[in-house]
């Protein structure tokens, strides 16, 4: 779900990374802090933050996006904010757009990572784990917050026992800041052929009338 801007008269990319977590559990009393600086530090970076629109890991990370006036998008298991309120009673305030997939959890979470350009786990339960191996799957880059507990302390010993094909994709650091650094620099590599194009080529030629009817001609 990566976009473009324009910062300082010049094209730059914004990824949306996800923050996968724990919505209950000793990882949310454990790891609330470390979640809410990741949010953070992904706002302040200028990229999305995307979450399954949650309680626990996912929210805190939320409430530390718009704290640095970062973009926070969730990803709704409901259909309708009715749903979201009433049948899932999860929470709406931290969220500039929350995308109602009417997918319940399992279809929720598979939408949100293929919503997403990267995800970083904190803390986590079989969801999170359940998302990592999602985005693992599908190629993505995965920072593996340490030290926060759950799912993420996990994951280096089964990815011991089971190596994944794409292993290099999962970054391990129990720094936070440094661990969102380390993502964003993996997709800026990922797709600096997409940035050097924006840059070189005018990409708004549709609204330019020659142009588009010498493209439909």
């Amino acid at each position: 779900m990566s976009s473009s801007a324009r910062q300082n008269n010049e094209w730059v990319l914004k990824f949306s990374i996800c923050v996968s977590g724990a919505a209950a559990g000793e990882t949310v009393e454990q790891s609330h802090a470390l979640a809410e600086v990741i949010g953070e530090e992904i706002a302040k970076a200028g990229q999305v933050l995307t979450t399954g629109a949650t309680v626990g890991l996912p929210y805190f990370a939320a409430v530390g996006a718009k704290k640095a006036n970062g973009m926070s998008i969730g990803f709704s298991p409901a259909a309708s904010m009715r749903e979201h309120v009433r049948k899932y009673h999860l929470p709406h305030d931290v969220f500039d757009f929350i995308n109602f997939t009417g997918m319940n959890y399992v279809g929720r979470d598979l939408y949100l990572v293929q919503s997403s350009d990267a995800i970083i786990t904190i803390g986590g339960r079989f969801g999170s784990l359940h998302e990592f191996t999602s985005a693992l799957e599908d190629h993505k880059p995965c920072g593996i917050l340490l030290g926060s507990g759950g799912t993420a302390d996990e994951i280096p010993e089964l990815m011991k026992k089971l190596p994944p094909p794409k292993g290099d994709l999962v970054i391990l650091d129990d720094n936070p800041k440094r661990l969102v650094e380390k993502i964003i620099e993996i997709l800026n590599k990922k797709d600096a052929d997409i940035l050097r194009q924006l840059r070189e080529r005018d990409e708004r030629w549709f609204l330019k009338p020659a142009d588009r009817l010498k493209r439909a001609g």
